[in-house]
């Protein structure tokens, strides 16, 4: 081992390890430039504007014209919402129009940039259409294309993400698109059931349960599976901040059971799954900046990743 660098990988004896140290006590890596709240508000408005898409689609397939007009409304809001707080984090408009002129499949920036874009294109149309009465064939067929698009607009704001080298998002890769499909599911059922009647809520509550129970079970195995990364979401501001949102995301759910004939009790629910999304979202964001804060986090689940793989060399032989 390098002067400079001390491990706190198990000593040799049964010894306790020593506490790792990087040169100068510096980041192995660079942090996140992206901007508070910028980006969690990006990260929440385009996973709640996916998910409304979908519902606005099913809505309008059973029959529920108010709920698919409020999900049409909600996924045109929350993806323009979301774009506008892209270009302000990038700092003029020209950036975020430099992205789409060339399509690269192997970068998640680029495929997200062409998934956002073409979204708030067809929410924006559909929206119009549900709220003028214009044109409703070609409401209909936006709000269908931007259905299509929509389940990658939930969820590829995790991989994009999970795609960087900061370790508090890298490491969890595999189960990050759950949390936000789950938060945004939940998410998008919560803003139904602020706008809408209560008559006409039925699936959107059930969408709420069923995303709440996605994302705290998928929050739950990515801590656990997280190894020594899963510290960073236990502890500090983003511990604090994920543990209000569990209790936000458990109340919410609770309410949502019971909001069928009560739309002050849907009112709550919505208020506190809306919430909690916007603040697993947070959470999430701080926790990958804490990671790439502290050396230990880049080092040494690379080293552990390394002897595992030596290990493993040694056994096939």
């Amino acid at each position: 081992m390098s002067a400079g660098a001390v491990s706190n990988e198990q000593a040799p004896n049964g010894q306790a390890p020593e506490e790792f140290r990087s040169y100068y006590g510096q980041p192995v890596i660079k942090e996140p430039t992206w901007k508070v709240p910028d980006v969690p508000a990006y990260l929440y408005l385009g996973g709640m504007a996916g998910a409304s898409a979908t519902m606005a689609v099913l809505a309008e397939l059973t029959d529920r014209p108010e709920l698919a007009r409020n999900g049409r409304i909600a996924a045109a809001a929350g993806s323009t919402a979301s774009v506008v707080a892209l270009i302000h984090d990038l700092g003029r408009p020209m950036r975020f129009l430099n992205m789409l002129r060339v399509f690269k499949p192997t970068s998640p920036l680029s495929v997200g940039s062409w998934i956002l874009a073409p979204f708030s294109g067809l929410t924006g149309a559909s929206a119009a259409s549900a709220l003028t009465g214009w044109y409703p064939l070609l409401g209909r067929l936006s709000a269908g294309a931007a259905g299509v698009l929509a389940p990658a607009m939930t969820t590829y704001t995790a991989v994009l993400l999970a795609d960087t080298a900061v370790p508090g998002w890298h490491e969890v890769y595999r189960e990050l698109p759950f949390v936000f499909a789950g938060s945004a599911v939940s998410s998008a059922g919560a803003v139904a059931m602020l706008t809408t009647p209560t008559g006409q809520t039925a699936p959107a509550r059930r969408m709420a349960i069923a995303g709440s129970a996605l994302e705290l079970a998928a929050e739950r195995r990515m801590e656990h599976t997280a190894g020594m990364i899963g510290e960073v979401y236990r502890t500090g501001r983003p511990g604090r901040v994920l543990r209000a949102a569990r209790a936000l995301t458990w109340a919410g759910a609770a309410a949502s059971v019971f909001a069928g004939r009560h739309r002050a009790i849907g009112a709550v629910a919505g208020l506190c799954l809306s919430a909690a999304s916007a603040a697993t979202r947070y959470g999430i964001f701080e926790a990958g900046r804490v990671s790439a804060r502290d050396p230990r986090y880049t080092v040494v689940p690379q080293r552990q990743r390394l002897a595992e793989k030596e290990q493993d060399a040694q056994n096939s032989g």
